[in-house]
Protein backbone atom coordinates (compact mmCIF):
# COMPACT_ATOMS: atom_id res chain seq x y z
CA UNK A 1 0.00 0.00 0.00
CA UNK A 2 3.06 2.25 -0.15
CA UNK A 3 1.81 3.87 -3.38
CA UNK A 4 -1.22 5.34 -1.60
CA UNK A 5 -1.37 8.90 -0.34
CA UNK A 6 -2.89 9.67 3.02
CA UNK A 7 -4.72 12.87 3.91
CA UNK A 8 -5.12 13.57 7.61
CA UNK A 9 -7.55 16.14 8.99
CA UNK A 10 -5.89 18.22 11.68
CA UNK A 11 -8.09 19.93 14.24
CA UNK A 12 -7.56 23.41 15.61
CA UNK A 13 -6.70 21.89 18.99
CA UNK A 14 -4.13 19.48 17.51
CA UNK A 15 -2.45 22.12 15.37
CA UNK A 16 -2.22 24.64 18.21
CA UNK A 17 -0.87 22.08 20.65
CA UNK A 18 2.62 23.37 21.44
CA UNK A 19 4.86 20.56 20.19
CA UNK A 20 2.74 19.70 17.11
CA UNK A 21 5.66 19.90 14.67
CA UNK A 22 7.87 17.80 16.95
CA UNK A 23 5.08 15.24 17.37
CA UNK A 24 4.66 14.91 13.61
CA UNK A 25 8.43 14.51 13.16
CA UNK A 26 8.47 11.77 15.80
CA UNK A 27 5.53 9.92 14.25
CA UNK A 28 7.15 10.05 10.82
CA UNK A 29 10.44 8.76 12.21
CA UNK A 30 8.94 5.90 14.22
CA UNK A 31 6.44 4.85 11.53
CA UNK A 32 8.83 5.00 8.61
CA UNK A 33 6.01 6.47 6.53
CA UNK A 34 6.87 8.08 3.21
CA UNK A 35 6.43 11.77 4.01
CA UNK A 36 5.87 12.57 0.31
CA UNK A 37 2.62 10.60 0.55
CA UNK A 38 1.28 12.62 3.48
CA UNK A 39 -1.04 15.58 3.21
CA UNK A 40 -2.37 17.47 6.22
CA UNK A 41 -5.81 19.01 5.81
CA UNK A 42 -6.42 22.22 7.70
CA UNK A 43 -9.70 24.08 8.01
CA UNK A 44 -9.94 27.83 7.92
CA UNK A 45 -10.55 27.80 11.69
CA UNK A 46 -6.89 26.81 12.15
CA UNK A 47 -5.87 29.89 10.22
CA UNK A 48 -7.80 32.21 12.51
CA UNK A 49 -5.30 31.64 15.31
CA UNK A 50 -2.65 33.77 13.67
CA UNK A 51 -1.43 33.48 10.12
CA UNK A 52 2.26 34.04 10.91
CA UNK A 53 2.34 31.31 13.59
CA UNK A 54 0.41 28.91 11.36
CA UNK A 55 2.66 29.71 8.40
CA UNK A 56 5.74 29.02 10.54
CA UNK A 57 4.50 25.58 11.59
CA UNK A 58 3.43 24.79 8.04
CA UNK A 59 6.83 25.82 6.68
CA UNK A 60 8.60 23.58 9.20
CA UNK A 61 6.42 20.64 8.20
CA UNK A 62 6.68 21.45 4.50
CA UNK A 63 10.47 21.33 4.86
CA UNK A 64 9.99 17.68 5.84
CA UNK A 65 8.05 17.09 2.62
CA UNK A 66 4.51 17.29 3.98
CA UNK A 67 1.85 18.80 1.73
CA UNK A 68 -1.13 20.89 2.83
CA UNK A 69 -4.74 21.14 1.78
CA UNK A 70 -7.17 23.88 2.81
CA UNK A 71 -10.31 21.94 3.68
CA UNK A 72 -13.88 23.26 3.36
CA UNK A 73 -12.66 26.24 1.36
CA UNK A 74 -15.13 29.09 1.19
CA UNK A 75 -17.30 28.15 4.15
CA UNK A 76 -15.54 29.85 7.03
CA UNK A 77 -13.68 33.09 7.30
CA UNK A 78 -12.15 32.88 3.86
CA UNK A 79 -9.48 35.36 3.10
CA UNK A 80 -7.62 35.37 -0.14
CA UNK A 81 -4.64 36.63 1.85
CA UNK A 82 -4.35 33.12 3.35
CA UNK A 83 -3.79 31.72 -0.11
CA UNK A 84 -0.91 34.11 -0.60
CA UNK A 85 0.63 33.75 2.84
CA UNK A 86 0.53 30.01 3.40
CA UNK A 87 2.39 27.14 1.75
CA UNK A 88 -0.71 25.38 0.46
CA UNK A 89 -0.76 22.67 -2.17
CA UNK A 90 -4.49 22.11 -2.56
CA UNK A 91 -7.94 23.65 -2.09
CA UNK A 92 -10.93 21.49 -1.30
CA UNK A 93 -14.29 22.63 -2.63
CA UNK A 94 -16.70 22.19 0.25
CA UNK A 95 -19.53 19.71 -0.16
CA UNK A 96 -22.06 22.47 0.50
CA UNK A 97 -21.21 23.95 -2.91
CA UNK A 98 -20.98 20.59 -4.66
CA UNK A 99 -24.32 19.43 -3.29
CA UNK A 100 -26.39 21.87 -5.35
CA UNK A 101 -23.91 22.58 -8.14
CA UNK A 102 -26.45 21.36 -10.72
CA UNK A 103 -29.46 23.27 -9.39
CA UNK A 104 -28.13 26.45 -7.83
CA UNK A 105 -26.38 28.87 -10.22
CA UNK A 106 -24.58 30.49 -7.29
CA UNK A 107 -23.08 27.17 -6.14
CA UNK A 108 -22.10 26.41 -9.74
CA UNK A 109 -20.38 29.79 -10.04
CA UNK A 110 -18.60 29.34 -6.72
CA UNK A 111 -17.35 25.87 -7.66
CA UNK A 112 -16.08 27.08 -11.04
CA UNK A 113 -14.43 30.08 -9.39
CA UNK A 114 -12.64 27.95 -6.77
CA UNK A 115 -11.31 25.67 -9.52
CA UNK A 116 -10.12 28.64 -11.58
CA UNK A 117 -8.58 30.30 -8.53
CA UNK A 118 -6.74 27.14 -7.55
CA UNK A 119 -5.40 26.66 -11.05
CA UNK A 120 -4.27 30.25 -11.33
CA UNK A 121 -2.37 29.88 -8.04
CA UNK A 122 -0.92 26.57 -9.23
CA UNK A 123 -2.76 24.65 -6.52
CA UNK A 124 -4.44 21.30 -6.87
CA UNK A 125 -8.17 21.24 -6.29
CA UNK A 126 -10.44 18.47 -5.06
CA UNK A 127 -14.23 18.45 -4.79
CA UNK A 128 -15.78 16.99 -1.63
CA UNK A 129 -19.14 15.31 -1.42
CA UNK A 130 -19.49 14.15 -5.01
CA UNK A 131 -22.46 11.80 -5.01
CA UNK A 132 -23.61 11.67 -8.63
CA UNK A 133 -22.07 11.17 -12.04
CA UNK A 134 -23.70 14.45 -13.11
CA UNK A 135 -21.88 16.36 -10.37
CA UNK A 136 -18.62 14.72 -11.41
CA UNK A 137 -19.24 15.67 -15.06
CA UNK A 138 -19.99 19.29 -14.16
CA UNK A 139 -16.88 19.57 -12.00
CA UNK A 140 -14.72 17.87 -14.63
CA UNK A 141 -15.96 20.34 -17.23
CA UNK A 142 -15.01 23.14 -14.80
CA UNK A 143 -11.46 21.77 -14.65
CA UNK A 144 -11.56 19.75 -11.43
CA UNK A 145 -9.63 16.49 -11.67
CA UNK A 146 -9.86 15.05 -8.15
CA UNK A 147 -12.98 14.05 -6.27
CA UNK A 148 -14.13 12.39 -3.11
CA UNK A 149 -17.56 11.35 -2.00
CA UNK A 150 -20.11 8.58 -1.86
CA UNK A 151 -20.02 8.19 -5.65
CA UNK A 152 -16.66 6.47 -5.12
CA UNK A 153 -17.29 4.74 -1.82
CA UNK A 154 -18.34 5.13 1.78
CA UNK A 155 -15.84 5.79 4.56
CA UNK A 156 -14.12 2.58 5.66
CA UNK A 157 -11.93 1.47 8.50
CA UNK A 158 -8.19 1.10 8.08
CA UNK A 159 -8.54 -2.69 8.04
CA UNK A 160 -11.23 -2.61 5.36
CA UNK A 161 -9.20 -0.25 3.20
CA UNK A 162 -6.13 -2.46 3.52
CA UNK A 163 -8.13 -5.58 2.62
CA UNK A 164 -9.66 -3.90 -0.41
CA UNK A 165 -6.37 -2.40 -1.64
CA UNK A 166 -4.55 -5.70 -1.40
CA UNK A 167 -7.22 -7.64 -3.22
CA UNK A 168 -8.86 -5.13 -5.56
CA UNK A 169 -12.18 -6.20 -4.07
CA UNK A 170 -15.47 -4.44 -3.62
CA UNK A 171 -16.43 -2.49 -0.54
CA UNK A 172 -19.67 -3.26 1.26
CA UNK A 173 -21.42 -0.50 -0.72
CA UNK A 174 -20.30 -1.97 -4.04
CA UNK A 175 -17.53 0.49 -4.91
CA UNK A 176 -14.51 -1.17 -6.45
CA UNK A 177 -11.00 -0.15 -5.52
CA UNK A 178 -8.23 -1.41 -7.78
Amino acid sequence: MEHLSVAVNVSLHQFNHGPFVAQVRKILKTSGANVRRLKLELTESVLMTGVSEVAGKMAALQALGIRFSLDDFGTGYSSLAYLKALPLDQLKIDRSFVNDVLTDPNDAAIARTIVALAHSLQLDVIAEGVETVEQEKFLTAAGCTAFQGYLYGRPVTHGELERVCRGGTRLDDGALIK
